[in-house]
């Protein structure tokens, strides 16, 4: 498996590689318009990506799901953020149209241990389908691999178990285009700091294969693309306290590196903490990207703050692509092994189109109100 992640984050990066070769010509906004019409990110296996537009249930198939009177389980990683929660609702909404009934809910907060007691007190009551994201996908295989052997339909988000083949041991798994929301979020940075300056990267020091495509990708695109700026620190942070450990590697960041013009974080909780960061070092002007569109982010956004751009990902319409994939493994229909949905950048000109894409529900007030 460490071999195919090798090869598939190489051949991302060929990709990426491929952009950057014409983007070098380009201003940061031609580059994110072409990232429209592409999907980068491989599966955990090097898998070619399916389009989640192409998953579909005719209304035969809904009739024959309803009649099982199913039931699933839906297993987070973590649910302390917006993306966590609108994948829920979104798994939650097709489910329901689907006649399944979810039975259990769970939140490991990112420790692999709870996650494995979480699946193990799952199958007390006998799912028929487990919707998860594993938290490590060494430590939390056994768990998964009884449950696939109970003939539990297994469906992934973004990442699988060590040693699981797609079709044999689960369904399929369903990702953003975390490498294209890397790029994404790099350009972003680039168009913020007219594409000059120093900057620090704040990434996840885990085996988590989307984190570390999102970092892969930013790294790559700024030194491909973007000669002018310099990345003069990084840090790995483990949590749980993600906000808490972004704000410290952001405060050691900016004390070592009195120039730094921005800072690069690899998902909107550790972003808050490099906000809190920044506002107690006195650098109103440091510039920060990110990756997912939570609503503090937005909020810190809509208001012209430190958050100048972020790569989104669509979770609600990751749980009900999710969902439906369930669907195939109650009726043996053929899935494909990895199902992707494009990246998207955000910036405050389109933040409330944005959040209406991502979230399927126009922006609370409290981002909305925040415009100006």
């Amino acid at each position: 498996m460490g071999h195919l992640k090798t090869t598939a984050l190489l051949t991302a990066a060929l990709l990426a590689g491929t952009i950057a070769g014409t983007a070098i010509a380009q201003s940061p906004d031609e580059a994110l318009a072409a990232l429209a019409n592409q999907t980068l990110s491989t599966g955990p296996g090097g898998e070619s990506p399916v389009s989640a537009s192409e998953i579909t249930l005719s209304d035969d198939e809904l009739a024959q799901i309803k009649a099982m009177g199913a039931t699933a389980a839906i297993v987070m990683h973590y649910g302390g953020d917006d993306w966590s929660q609108a994948q829920i609702n979104g798994l939650e909404t097709q489910f329901e149209a689907m006649g399944i009934e979810v039975i259990a809910t769970t939140d490991a907060g990112f420790n692999s241990a709870k996650q494995v007691s979480d699946i193990e007190t799952i199958m007390a009551q006998s799912p028929d389908i487990i919707v998860s994201i594993p938290t490590d996908p060494t430590a939390t295989a056994a768990a998964y691999r009884q449950a696939a052997e109970a003939g539990v339909k297994l469906v992934f988000m973004d990442n699988v178990p060590a040693g699981f083949v797609a079709g044999t041991d689960y369904v399929s798994v369903v990702s953003a285009d975390n490498y294209g929301n890397g790029v994404a979020s790099a350009h972003l940075m680039a168009k913020a700091l007219n594409g000059e300056g120093q900057i620090g990267i704040v990434f996840h020091a885990a085996d988590f294969f989307v984190t570390r495509q999102r970092y892969d990708a930013f790294k790559a695109t700024i030194e491909q693309n973007y000669p002018e700026i310099d990345i003069v620190a990084e840090q790995g942070i483990g949590g749980p306290d993600f906000t808490g450990d972004a704000d410290r590697a952001a405060s050691a960041m900016m004390v070592g590196n009195a120039n730094i013009d921005g800072i690069w974080a690899v998902w909107d909780v550790p972003a808050e903490g490099v906000i809190a960061a920044a506002r107690a070092n006195g650098r109103d002007d440091l510039v920060i990207t990110t990756i997912d569109l939570g609503e503090n982010v937005a909020i810190d956004m809509a208001r012209g703050g430190f958050i100048k751009g972020l790569g989104a990902q669509r979770p609600f319409d990751q749980g009900v692509t999710e969902a439906k994939l369930a669907g195939y493994g109650l009726l043996g229909k053929d899935a494909p092994p990895y199902v992707a949905l494009p990246a998207l950048p955000v910036e405050k000109s389109n933040l409330l189109d944005a959040w209406q894409a991502v979230y399927s529900t126009e922006a609370p007030a409290t981002v909305s109100d925040s415009m100006n």
